[in-house]
């Protein structure tokens, strides 16, 4: 048996419309939710019936007919405005907290949480937290620069980019540089295979089988990658490595190649051989501007791609593996192509030097 109570009155217009609603495959379900509650009503039934036969809440069939009653049939189209859940900060407490933020420290750590802001300065951590997304504020991020103090900075950044931006017409430009200790890793214990639903797994502990250097250059045109891979990284290999670089490009063409600033790269006895390999051109980067040599972006891909995951038993494993790769790269070949200008360069370090005078 069905509960009743006072019929909800409801005129034969409005009745046609909820029913012509509830009927319809067009009408948002929030509407013909409430069509169906004043239908009900206008039956007769009780708020409890009709909240327990359409799932829903009795304090929910209450609000819509109090709604109908006041408004009618356009009342059950539209949804109230919805003010804030909680009361505005002063804007002279938002100010203080920005400023706290920008200006200081927590006293218990090297930055601000939401809970220690809060303390401090009397309101939740949600409203600190909305302060600082309304701000732009992340107190718990920071970001690494380096800016090179080399006193040649902008004489060897226009030569290098130039290279870049200009190559010679009968030279080649390489970029040549080392990655040293490199660790053939194994892993203790075998990992798990990727599954559906699951990523691939694999130990936290490893064992170290020794390490090793790779030589690379690569060419810039082109994208072919020279590599190899030898037991260290001083002067005696990187004179074996320019060698082999002799041995696998073009006589007749002047190498203009780009390095970094590492010792052996000046050493006598590479200076001795360079003067005897007159095609050889070394061009220096500035200090500290690591990512100004294409080569370390080769690095990092086959460091992503072939090495930080792998498994190897020995050094010869991993050798195999590195060659391996340099084989399919050069079959493949993918120019890194430079285009940012010298002078945009010079003028963003400009600025940065310029910050750095006013914060001290």
């Amino acid at each position: 048996m069905v509960a009743s109570c006072v019929a909800l009155s409801v005129s034969e217009e409005d009745q046609r419309t909820l029913e012509r609603w509830v009927r319809s495959g067009k009408t948002e379900q929030r509407v013909a939710l409430r069509a169906k509650i004043i239908l009900k009503a206008a039956a007769g039934l009780s708020n409890h019936a009709i909240a327990k036969m359409l799932s829903t809440s009795r304090p929910t069939v209450i609000d819509w007919r109090r709604r109908y009653e006041a408004e009618g049939v356009k009342g059950l189209t539209s949804d109230r405005a919805r003010g804030r859940s909680f009361a505005a900060i002063p804007k002279d407490k938002e100010t203080e907290i920005v400023e706290r933020t920008l200006r200081s420290k927590s006293e218990a750590a090297t930055y601000w949480s939401c809970r220690s802001m809060a303390k401090v300065g009397g309101i939740s951590a949600a409203s600190v937290q909305r302060i600082w997304s309304a701000h732009g504020l992340k107190s718990h991020l920071v970001k690494t620069f380096k800016l090179s103090n080399d006193p040649q900075f902008v004489e060897k950044l226009i030569d290098v980019v130039g290279l870049y931006l200009n190559p010679p017409e009968h030279g080649l430009v390489l970029c040549i540089d080392e990655k040293s200790q490199i660790q053939a890793l194994g892993r203790t214990q075998p990992g798990l295979p990727m599954k559906k639903g699951r990523c691939g797994t694999t130990t936290h502990d490893y064992k170290r089988n020794g390490t090793m250097t790779l030589f690379a250059t690569l060419d810039v045109l082109k994208g072919e990658v020279i590599g190899q891979c030898l037991p260290s990284h001083r002067q005696k290999e990187f004179l074996k490595f320019l060698k082999t670089i002799d041995r696998n490009t073009p006589k007749n063409m002047g190498l203009h190649c780009i390095v970094d600033n590492y010792g052996t790269h000046n050493h006598p006895n590479v200076k001795k051989w360079l003067k005897k390999h007159p095609q050889f051109h070394l061009h220096f980067t500035p200090t500290s501007t690591s990512w100004l040599n294409l080569v370390e972006r080769w690095f990092a891909e086959i460091t992503r791609k072939r090495i930080r995951r792998g498994v190897f038993k020995s050094v010869p494993d991993l050798e195999k593996a590195i060659y391996d790769y340099i084989q399919r790269n050069n079959a493949n070949p993918k120019p890194l192509v430079w285009t940012k200008p010298a002078d945009e360069i010079v003028q963003k370090v400009n600025r940065g030097k310029a910050m750095l005078e006013t914060l001290h």
